[in-house]
């Protein structure tokens, strides 16, 4: 989201777990010209005083213990994959993590394409 949506949106990423970084996710991420390794596993309580335009959920499991978030004005939910269930070797492994990563990035593409800037949704 941070790299389609520019300075346009602020982007917050959490989950209802912290699991520190998956070095798969890492790995996956930066073949496509992406560093999250100096991100940080976050818990969506960390955000409680934000008020959020947009809260997305990707996976069934967040969606259903997800809080509410006071004021969000919109809420999205699409499921993906969870790559971290894959199980195997890392050749196993790696292709589950890049059609995650390669959906998400074109749902991200697509969802920054219908936020214009005042707030408005198309999605």
């Amino acid at each position: 989201m941070k790299k389609f949506s520019g300075d346009q949106w602020d982007v917050f990423s959490a989950g209802v777990r912290k699991h520190g970084l998956n070095p798969y996710a890492v790995r996956a991420m930066a073949e496509a010209g992406i560093d999250i390794s100096k991100q940080t596993s976050n818990h969506v309580d960390e955000y409680s005083g934000i008020r959020f335009d947009v809260a997305i959920t990707i996976c069934d499991h967040a969606r259903e213990v997800c809080p509410v978030l006071p004021g969000a004005k919109r809420m999205i939910h699409h499921t993906f994959e969870d790559p971290a269930d894959a199980k195997g070797r890392e050749e196993e492994i790696m292709p589950v993590y890049r059609k995650v990563r390669d959906e998400i990035r074109e749902y991200c593409r697509t969802l920054t394409s219908a936020l214009p800037e005042n707030g408005q949704m198309n999605v």
